[in-house]
């Protein structure tokens, strides 16, 4: 027995991670089926466009893209782009070079985080080792400054701006906080700069490059910034009750490298004996693993972070800057585009329950 072909929609819905009732009526399900046809154009010029004459170049650079992924970039920058022309040659270009900063940047965070996988395969240094790894993603941004440069100015500065602020990003988590930061305040810039520019570029560039009226660019760009932000407090919520056979993640995997999350940072900041004494449990964990102990050693003091007070206002603090996301769309017009991103936005704190 055949199965049926998806709704119109569905497909769409499944990527944003929401039901497909917001694209119900025959002008949704159009908006829906250009964004479809959009994404095959992607998916298509991507596999063109990432191979490479030198073979462990090529082999290489195609992994992570064959590896699979939702390219929430690409269809937030199609989904905006129905706001203008549409899937306008300029506007898949786009697309495809803002995927390409995408995985060109997992290529370096995973040497520098040393994850061993991504996307349910070995990470690609563990497969060609850190130097193969980090060239790798280097030739990616080098593609996607390509493809930029055929629209122009205004297309290379969003590139250049971009991929300057995902540096930005991972250098300040690299050396932390100085004295005189609030580390709160420097956490919220970092994942700002790490994540929420490249998902403002996906909705700004949808707009700029398929014409769109321009009062509509800075509404967009506001928006895709705080829902990077929103979903970096909901992913550090997530990696403390992560499940592995599902994530293939250990809980607290960021934490045991000795990376700060959110609920690690509010700990830090609260008054109380029990707080204290357990972030001092955590610190002291950290350093032993990085001493070469067992990262075992921080299953209960991770457990009970997960249970403190600190990470529920983390959740909460997720939800302000969905909020404040969505209220960023008021100057764009009613209609299927509007109520996309809405439900984008707010199916995040779905991730976290």
């Amino acid at each position: 027995m055949t199965s049926s072909p998806a709704a119109p929609g569905s497909r769409l819905a499944s990527r944003l991670g929401f039901s497909d009732r917001v694209f119900i009526g025959r002008a949704a399900r159009r908006v829906a089926n250009q964004i479809e046809v959009g994404l095959d154009l992607v998916e298509n010029g991507l596999a063109e466009d990432l191979r490479v004459a030198d073979s462990v170049a090529d082999a290489a650079s195609r992994y992570l893209y064959e590896a699979g992924g939702k390219r929430i970039r690409p269809v937030l920058t199609l989904l905006t782009a129905q706001l203008g022309d549409g899937n306008i040659p300029a506007v898949i270009d786009i697309a495809k070079a803002l995927e390409m900063t995408h995985l060109g940047s997992l290529y370096h965070d995973d040497v520098m985080d040393g994850a061993d996988r991504r996307r349910g395969v070995p990470a690609a240094h563990a497969v060609w080792g850190n130097s193969v790894a980090i060239l790798t993603g280097d030739i990616l941004f080098s593609r996607a400054s390509q493809l930029m440069s055929r629209y122009g100015d205004r297309a290379i500065k969003l590139q250049a701006d971009t991929f300057e602020r995902l540096v930005m990003g991972q250098l300040h988590e690299t050396v932390g906080a100085q004295p005189g930061d609030d580390p709160i305040e420097f956490y919220i810039q970092v994942l700002a700069d790490k994540t929420g520019s490249l998902i403002a570029a996906a909705t700004q560039g949808g707009a700029i490059f398929s014409n769109a009226p321009g009062e509509f660019e800075e509404p967009l760009r506001l928006y895709g910034e705080k829902v990077g932000v929103a979903f970096q407090l909901l992913d550090d919520v997530i990696d403390l009750s992560a499940k592995p056979e599902e994530t293939g993640k250990v809980p607290g995997t960021d934490l045991r490298a000795g990376v700060p999350t959110m609920p690690y940072l509010l700990l830090k900041a609260e008054t109380d004996a029990a707080s204290a004494a357990l972030a001092a449990q955590i610190d002291e964990g950290v350093a032993l693993i990085a001493d070469g102990a067992d990262p075992a050693i921080l299953d209960q003091p991770l457990a009970e972070l997960r249970d403190h007070a600190v990470t529920q206002k983390t959740l909460e603090l997720a939800r302000t800057w969905t909020r404040d996301a969505i209220d960023a769309l008021a100057p764009l017009p009613k209609g299927t585009v509007r109520e996309a991103l809405t439900r984008f936005a707010e199916s995040l704190a779905d991730r976290s329950s």
